[in-house]
């Protein structure tokens, strides 16, 4: 064996004592800490380590386990997640029914054939049918958030024969290139550029822009595909349009032949008080698009679910998109036990509930302390908070952070923290949160 190879081996067998190993001592916990920071700096990016959204600016704070609602890192301090990954975490960290599906999977079968029929991807197809509003029929099935979106706009131009879409500003789709080239923020798109032809982007909320976005395209010749949307924008900073919205731009796609296309990546499964967003507004989109929740927290998986016209070119060549990994029998699995959890537990009914509660306590400090807090809004457990700027809500987060509450901001900036924890968060650990963020805002406004 080379010398190399050798080395490889040994740091292998140690990760994988370390993996096995239910407690560390205070030596190995320090080690695991300079190790997982020189590794970062060394091999993963050295830019994550003065990002400006970590809040543990010492490198102190190293993940380690989890469970329920909340998260430890490898000192031992717990920390009530109010971020969940940004909306990973809808059933709880390692919520047990989701563990016992993927371990009882693993051990029959891990990854299927690529050639035989894989009954889970079926079984789960079936119960995105029945829980999906309107007439959404088939699904595809993909490792991310991401690649739902690529797969949403490739059927949109495949179904329709068109290739321009209609997206908005302060859209988040995902950073791959289709996706990327409906997302709206220039920090992300520049450096990428040229994306790919044919998106139009116009204000989010604004039901007339997008009329006269399809009249436009229609006048020049360039019928619209698809308008792609969040129904809540989550990145752009928990936007919630009016409640007419939606139902509006859904009549302007059915009037222009143009599909529509939501992103309920971070909406879905019960995050905003519903299964979906869109069914507090009674809209069927043609093509939804879903993934972080969609795995139960614990596996990686994504869907992209359509009405049965979008779907016959492929069913005449059903290989014109494929995936080796996606709908793989785990993931569909923990998809499948994660459904199981929302509907059993009542999750998205709870989330309505401890939304009203959780929003309600901090419109109440936001009102107290309006030197610090501008804005609460949301809707069920997706909630977001606008400080007076950027720095102020830095300065929120990271004294969160030290009472053990784990919030963030959107991808550039703090100005606005993102409230998304567990949907299984309880009245007691809401409570603790509400104490911990009061706490947090005289501290800062005593800075004022």
């Amino acid at each position: 064996m080379s010398d190399k190879y050798s080395k490889a081996l040994e740091h292998a067998r140690y990760v994988l004592d370390l993996i096995a190993r239910e407690e560390l001592d205070d030596a190995q916990r320090k080690q695991v800490v300079e190790e997982t920071v020189s590794n970062f700096r060394e091999h993963v990016n050295p830019g994550f380590l003065e990002y400006r959204k970590s809040v543990s600016t010492d490198y102190t704070s190293v993940e380690w386990k989890d469970g329920g609602s909340t998260f430890t890192d490898v000192w031992g301090k717990e920390f009530i997640d109010c971020l969940g990954g940004f909306g990973i975490y809808n059933v709880g960290h390692r919520n047990p029914k989701v563990l016992e599906a993927v371990f009882n999977q693993l051990r029959r079968q891990a990854l299927h054939s690529q050639e035989l029929l894989d009954p889970l991807r079926g079984y789960l197809a079936h119960l995105l049918a029945l829980i999906t509003p309107g007439d959404l029929k088939y699904a595809f099935f993909v490792n991310s958030g991401t690649e739902s979106i690529e797969g949403a706009l490739k059927f949109a131009r495949m179904a329709t024969g068109r290739w321009h879409f209609v997206a908005t500003t302060g859209g988040f789709h995902g950073k791959s290139l289709g996706s990327l080239s409906a997302t709206a923020k220039g920090v992300f798109r520049k450096p990428f550029q040229p994306l790919l032809p044919g998106f139009t982007h116009i204000p989010f909320g604004d039901a007339d822009a997008v009329a006269k976005a399809l009249e436009a395209a229609k006048f020049l010749g360039q019928d619209v595909a698809a308008v792609i949307l969040e129904p809540i924008q989550g990145e752009g900073g928990i936007i919630v349009p009016p409640d007419d919205y939606l139902p509006k731009v859904r009549d302007l796609c059915s009037q222009y032949g143009a599909l529509l296309i939501l992103d309920e990546v971070q909406t879905g499964m019960g995050r905003t008080g519903k299964m979906f967003c869109c069914e507090h507004y009674n809209v069927v989109p043609d093509i939804l698009c879903l993934a972080k929740a969609f795995g139960g927290g614990v596996m990686p998986i994504g869907t992209f679910v359509s009405r049965a016209e979008i779907w016959e070119k492929l069913i005449e060549n059903p290989i014109l998109h494929s995936t080796t990994f996606g709908g793989n029998p785990v993931c569909c699995a923990a998809a499948i036990a994660n459904i199981n959890v929302l509907l059993e537990e009542k999750l998205p009914e709870r989330a309505a509930e401890s939304g009203a509660y959780l929003m309600g306590a901090l419109k109440d400090l936001a009102a107290r302390y309006p030197q610090v807090m501008l804005e609460v809004r949301g809707k069920g457990l997706m909630i977001g908070m606008e400080f007076v700027n950027n720095d102020i809500g830095y300065a929120v987060a990271k004294g969160l952070f030290a009472r053990g509450v784990l919030v963030a901001g959107t991808y550039i900036n703090s100005k606005t923290i993102r409230i998304e924890p567990p949907l299984t968060i309880s009245r007691e650990q809401m409570d603790a949160v509400i104490q911990r963020m009061e706490d947090t805002l005289v501290e800062v406004a005593a800075t004022l």
